[in-house]
């Protein structure tokens, strides 16, 4: 009977031993969400893949526990349609709280996270100005082309795409200068996708080991064989 015992509390403790570990929290407050679903998800393939989900009533605070294998982009939905708002964040094993408020889900989202989620924030804030200018020129651009001045035109046209030129200029070095985090090779696949081979090479020549051997900096080198190949 002792023996029995013995074998049965053995076979328990493998079983334990094989539950997954929770590393990671993502949680927050909803300002306005009375009742309603938030999602979790991440991007695999070309669909948002749910995570886990939780039914909030009456403004609480939400709260995902969960595992991370490693740093990577997650995202924060109200719905798991295509179209729906989401809140894009990098989470880091440990805590990340996002406060936002219904009204306007993702303009008003506010996260403090990991030092990834940092880098991220310091690296958008600046090419929202970029983005920003583009737009101030192609409304001038509109504009130059309704009343035919095409002097305007080709001067609006020009400064587009040196500032296009300054983006990728800026998201390269950016890149390069921040080689020991995962946000360099995933800032690559995101934003410098379509960007010329030797940029691309010089991003990833210049990752860490450890970052070169992250879930973006795998799929970045499996993106830059790929055009190898196609050449």
């Amino acid at each position: 009977m002792q023996k029995i015992y013995s074998l049965f509390l053995i076979i328990a403790l493998l079983g334990c031993n094989e539950m997954p570990v929770n590393n990671t929290v993502v949680n927050g407050i909803v300002k306005g969400l009375q009742k309603g679903t938030l999602y979790l998800q991440k991007f695999q393939d070309t669909a948002y893949v749910t995570i886990d989900s939780i039914f909030i009533k009456g403004e609480k605070e939400f709260q995902f526990t969960f595992k991370l294998e490693e740093p990577e982009m997650l995202y924060l939905g109200r719905s798991e349609s295509l179209d729906t708002e989401r809140i894009p964040f990098f989470a880091h094993i440990g805590t990340t709280t996002i406060n936002t408020t219904l009204k306007r889900f993702s303009f008003d989202a506010e996260i403090d996270g990991g030092p990834q989620q940092k880098i991220l924030e310091d690296y958008n804030a600046n090419i929202e100005r970029f983005k920003n200018l583009d737009l101030e020129l192609l409304e001038n651009l509109l504009n130059a082309q309704l009343i035919n001045d095409t002097a305007k035109v080709e001067q609006t046209k020009n400064r587009r795409a040196t500032n296009l030129k300054r983006q990728y200029l800026y998201s390269i070095n950016f890149a390069v200068n921040n080689t020991s985090s995962e946000i360099a090779p995933y800032i690559a696949l995101a934003d410098l996708y379509d960007a010329k081979k030797s940029y691309l090479d010089t991003i990833y020549n210049s990752l860490s080991p450890a970052i070169a051997g992250s879930k973006y900096g795998v799929i970045f080198k499996d993106f830059i064989a790929d055009l190898e190949s196609a050449e």
